[in-house]
């Protein structure tokens, strides 16, 4: 267990994110560079991550959330009150491993961070890049008491056999198939977190598309969702839906997004070509050119691709740069089209939060709503996989005399 006061690491939380926002910080060159390696992204969209990243881990976000869900701060140095229930702690579960995603950059940081403000013992099993390991190490230069207690390891799939034994919880993140495998070997008493594959997806009513201006704005944003980190992570922009009668009309707000599109990628180069995925993409062109209720955008061959009105009846192409927008009357044909293809749902974007479409994210167990230009950048307190962020990471115990 951690012998310093949890305001103590929160500070050394704030103090090193402070250093990794730094562009030329060395270990963040190194890192960033890793990171580029490993997954093909370019160096602009892997500092595009990390700014958002380590700008999230601000003292006062960090103690917030901790605040918001035990209660108090205090509650983590010792017994507090607590309003409706006796003097209470929250202490730490024990020993905590987290198993890294393949894809989404630097997403097993902030499970870290939480942990270790719940004063456990943290493990990462890092990527070869060693993002996390890194970052560690920058913590224990601030609050060198937290040595020991943070370290990562590098794995990979492929030659990590996933030793989980001895942890009192673990949180993975992976396709279905790697969350099985772990928990299969993981005994009942652990507590297993696990953030599988899911997509986002975006609706544009029919109000806010009230202008040229307007659908030229809500594209932008849209396009910055789809395009960023090659739509391999559950915020990316996966699918998408517009609503008919609105003044601009949808076929024109699918030009505006293949031209936003382009733009994107001149600010944000896509990932190294993939001979697969451009075949892949040059062939969903060619059907929506030759089927006659579809159209595709721009209209000769390009490294991105926009889609007006694919048959209900075909899932989402899940391509980088390419998207699909079906023109709807209203939102029971987006959950009617969710449900059809068993789309599972971590985000919608909206241009406006209207009681049908807070329906819709209920009924598809969403986790977040959010502004279109925002799925990728989710506050530090979002509610990833609809969970807590340290709740899991204690136990309660109550002082009633």
């Amino acid at each position: 267990m951690i012998k310093v006061p949890v305001r103590s690491i929160v500070g050394a939380i704030d103090a090193a994110a402070a250093r990794w926002q730094d562009r030329t910080f060395q270990p963040r060159i190194r890192a960033r560079d890793g990171v580029a390696v490993r997954t093909g992204y370019s160096l602009a969209g892997v500092d595009y991550a990390f700014d958002r990243l380590f700008g999230e881990l601000r003292r006062n976000a960090v103690e917030s959330v901790i605040r918001d869900e035990l209660g108090a701060l205090d509650v983590l140095d010792g017994f507090a009150a607590r309003e409706g229930r006796p003097k209470s702690r929250a202490l730490p579960l024990g020993r905590i491993c987290i198993v890294s995603s393949r894809t989404t950059i630097g997403v097993a940081v902030l499970p870290a961070i939480f942990a270790l403000c719940a004063k456990c013992d943290v493990l990462v099993k890092d990527r070869e890049d060693h993002l996390v390991g890194d970052f560690f190490s920058t913590l224990c230069v601030e609050l060198p008491e937290l040595a020991g207690f943070a370290s990562a390891q590098a794995w990979s799939r492929e030659n990590d056999d996933v030793k989980l034994s001895g942890y009192d919880a673990v949180v993975a993140f992976g396709d279905d198939e790697t969350l099985a495998t772990i928990a299969s070997t993981l005994p009942a008493t652990v507590r297993f977190i696990a953030y599988g594959s899911k997509a986002s997806a975006g609706y544009i009513t029919r109000e806010a598309l009230c202008s040229e201006a307007a659908a030229r704005q809500i594209a932008r944003d849209a396009a910055l969702d789809l395009s960023l980190y090659e739509a391999e992570g559950c915020l990316s922009l996966h699918v998408l839906f517009a609503e008919n009668r609105g003044t601009i009309a949808v076929e024109r707000f699918v030009e505006l997004l293949a031209d936003a599109m382009r733009d994107i990628a001149a600010d944000i180069p896509p990932a190294r070509p993939n001979v697969r995925t451009s075949a892949r993409r040059a062939s969903a062109r060619e059907l929506a050119t030759f089927r006659s209720n579809e159209a595709a955008y721009p209209k000769t061959a390009a490294g991105y691709l926009a889609i007006l009105n694919p048959p209900f009846e075909e899932p989402p192409l899940f391509l980088p740069q390419t998207i699909a927008v079906r023109a709807v009357d209203d939102s029971t044909c987006a959950a009617e089209y969710f449900e059809r293809h068993r789309i599972t749902l971590e985000a919608l974007a909206v241009t406006a939060a209207r009681d049908d479409l807070l329906e819709l994210a209920a009924r598809c167990r969403v986790a977040r709503v959010a502004p279109f230009g925002r799925l990728q950048a989710p506050p530090i307190g979002a509610f990833h996989g609809g969970r807590p962020r340290i709740a899991e990471f204690v136990r309660w115990i109550g002082d009633e005399t």
